[in-house]
């Protein structure tokens, strides 16, 4: 399946956004599909287009920034931003000039924003629009976020949902390419193209240090360790890479999307929780390239099945939460006496929802410790516990407690 027969969820967002705001910047990881929908939702504007791949207008943007934007009438595209950095500077000059709405249409695969310098020249001109791989929903087409059912009327009870292709959809994850590839070999092939692309250009240009061989063998220990806080130190005991490059090569993981931090929630009674977030991969595929996991592999190693499918649904929701009404910010719980809870998601009034994955096809009550436990520190705004599982039925578990199969995630 081709990648613009897929309609994505943030397109209306763009559109909205582009007419009434100067400056729109999509940004994601590279080869999600930002460069297609920035053409969907500029070709309404009849915006021009230019990339900063292309080393001729990167070197005009380079040198004169000014004068490349004003080279190009009427609305503009410009692709991959962040291989110019110099041009926000010149952006906020342009917009301060002429505040009219949709000037420009910005996508970027690393997160520039994070640089202090940058995001201040921007503040209050800008509206900035996360792009992920597809969704599951996406991908079949689906235009009901289940999270707003979730939050607003608990999951239909009694309903039955076949995932017999989960293991499938696991390895295939949500990138436009490797999605539309029937063969495994040319998936991986894809996927380490895609690495070396990343790695030896885009956090070059973000970076420039040595060392950065070490970066492949730092992604696949964070593959391995998908779902969990990452323990600098003993990961620096372990590989024998000092502190301090470990933190940068951490956050240059980040800034490029290769990676995805879990902040850990909080209350009142936060004494008792861990603080410390969880890295995810931004694609399982990603993750079962790394760790050379087909479905065979998945099917014989529980460890590594249910250590995929965490990821899977982490990235699920973020998807997810990006497109909801509610527009939760997606969390963990885990106490010092290790009860948890994977996701909890908290939108701008304090509603929490806790959402734990089991990677088998029944629920025991002990896997109800932890949402008792959100529940308890949540009390009244704690609207409803799922557990995510390998089951096909949608079931009541206790008061405001549900078993929800996995596949309720896009079907």
């Amino acid at each position: 399946m081709e990648d613009h027969h897929i309609q994505r969820s943030a397109l209306q967002e763009v559109v909205e956004s582009v007419a009434d705001t100067p400056v729109v910047l999509i940004h994601g990881p590279r080869q999600a599909g930002k460069s297609t929908l920035a053409l969907a939702a500029g070709r309404k504007l009849g915006a021009g287009y230019v990339t900063l791949d292309d080393p001729a207008p990167r070197g005009f943007a380079e040198r004169d920034p000014a004068g490349f934007l004003l080279s190009h009438n009427g609305p503009l595209i410009i692709d991959e931003v962040q291989r110019a950095p110099g041009l926000f500077l010149a952006l906020k000059a342009a917009v301060d000039r002429d505040r009219k709405p949709g000037r420009y249409l910005l996508t970027g695969s690393a997160n520039v924003l994070a640089l202090p310098k940058i995001s201040d020249s921007l503040a209050g001109r800008i509206a900035i629009i996360d792009l992920l791989p597809f969704s599951q929903s996406e991908i079949e087409g689906n235009p009901v976020n289940p999270l707003d059912r979730w939050i607003e009327d608990g999951p239909p009870l009694g309903r039955e949902l076949s995932q017999d292709d989960l293991g499938s959809r696991l390895i295939r994850g949500g990138f436009p390419e490797p999605f539309a590839r029937s063969s495994s070999s040319r998936r991986n092939a894809w996927f380490t193209d895609y690495l070396r692309t990343i790695l030896e250009r885009d956090v070059r240009d973000l970076a420039n240090i040595e060392g950065l061989t070490q970066l492949p063998r730092v992604l696949r220990l964070l593959a391995a360790r998908a779902g969990e806080a990452i323990n600098v130190v003993e990961l620096s005991r372990e590989t024998q890479i000092p502190n301090t490059s470990l933190h940068r090569y951490l956050d240059l993981l980040q800034a490029v999307f290769l990676t995805v931090a879990v902040p850990a929630w909080s209350s009142d009674q936060s004494a008792r929780l861990t603080k410390t977030p969880r890295t995810y991969l931004v694609d399982t595929g990603l993750l079962c390239h790394l760790l050379n996991l087909g479905e065979t592999a998945l099917e014989r190693d529980p460890d590594a099945f249910g250590r995929a499918l965490r990821n899977f649904v982490a990235l699920e929701l973020k998807k997810l939460c990006t497109t909801s009404r509610h527009r939760p910010t997606l969390l963990h719980l885990r106490t010092v006496r290790r009860l948890e809870v994977d996701f909890v998601l908290e939108d701008g009034s304090g509603a929490v929802t806790g959402i734990h994955v089991k990677a088998a096809h029944t629920v025991l009550d002990s896997d109800l410790d932890g949402l008792r436990f959100l529940d308890e520190l949540a009390g009244d705004r704690f609207g409803i516990g799922i557990v995510l599982y390998l089951g096909s039925e949608v079931l009541p578990l206790a008061r405001n407690l549900f078993a929800v199969p996995v596949a309720a995630l896009w079907g």
